[in-house]
């Protein structure tokens, strides 16, 4: 079973001693020299908000190559599995929230659910900006009454330029991004083609996981280069593929939706006539 971490018992766990709340805690890590340099899988219990630097022996995070950069953010939601191996101790700072109190804010960032590391690797002006908020914090947070508030305003701000960021990471690394894209296509397009007789109804999770990344991010990246959310492509290649089994087989519109992987027939009828207007047997018909 892998253990479960509150904020208290994770600080512990990571050899860092000033634990003051399980609210919040902010870490600056040069000012502690015994971090945990490797772990087995652990979860969090609480928001995990990171400014990480000296990484230059990494060739791949956040399942896209490394590029050269020697600072990345992330933000892990509760419930994520994290687990690592390092040569060196860390440099840069991690905030740590209570998810009570931060849930409802973090869950309007699609980022919060990218639970696979996904990295923002940071430019010198991004890795500038950030270090400035983060220290802000944590001299706030190195007060003797420091003001909870206060800390949520930093944190707050700093998922406010991470999410600027990551546009911006989109477009700067367009060939990686550009292959997802086109893997997407063709894995979809082979759905129903692998001569598997037991379909599933195709999900956005399956094709993320094809992808290796967290279905929020690989959502995210292939509505930025498209357009339009994977859900509407996937629903798009169904269609298609109803509509060349209604025109070109004698298969009965039951065999059809069992084929394309709906449990029930009267769901992929009600489903194809609210995406074309029609019935299938009045599609088969016209």
């Amino acid at each position: 079973m892998i253990p479960k971490f509150k904020i208290a018992s994770f600080l512990k766990y990571f050899n860092i001693e000033n634990y003051k709340s399980d609210t919040i805690h902010i870490t600056k890590y040069e000012e502690h020299h015994n971090l945990l340099l490797s772990s087995k899988p652990i979860s969090i219990d609480f928001y995990f908000l990171a400014l990480k630097t000296n990484f230059e022996s990494i060739e791949d995070f956040g399942k896209t190559p490394y590029d050269g950069r020697y600072s990345f953010a992330y933000f892990d939601a509760p419930d994520t599995i994290a687990e690592w191996s390092l040569k060196k101790p860390w440099k840069g700072y991690h905030i740590l929230i209570n998810k009570k109190i931060f849930n409802d804010y973090a869950k309007t960032y699609n980022f919060s659910g990218y639970d696979k590391h996904e990295a923002l690797f940071l430019n010198q002006d991004e890795e500038d900006l950030l270090t400035g908020i983060f220290e802000m914090a944590y001299n706030e947070f190195s007060k003797t009454n420091f003001s909870e508030d206060i800390l949520l305003s930093y944190s707050k701000l700093i998922l406010s330029y991470i999410h600027s960021f990551y546009k911006r990471q989109f477009e700067t690394r367009q060939d990686i991004y550009n292959k997802i894209v086109i893997e997407f296509k063709r894995h979809l397009q082979d759905y129903f083609n692998d001569g598997t007789e037991n379909y599933k109804l195709p999900s956005v999770n399956h094709f993320a996981e094809k992808a290796n990344l967290s279905t929020n991010y690989f959502g995210d990246v292939i509505k930025h280069f498209t357009g339009r959310p994977p859900l509407d492509h996937i629903h798009d290649h169904i269609i298609r593929v109803a509509k060349v089994k209604l025109s070109d087989t004698k298969l009965n519109v039951n065999e059809i939706a069992y084929s394309l992987g709906f449990d029930y027939p009267t769901y992929f009828t009600r489903f194809f006539k609210n995406k074309t207007g029609f019935t299938p047997s009045k599609f088969r018909n016209k």
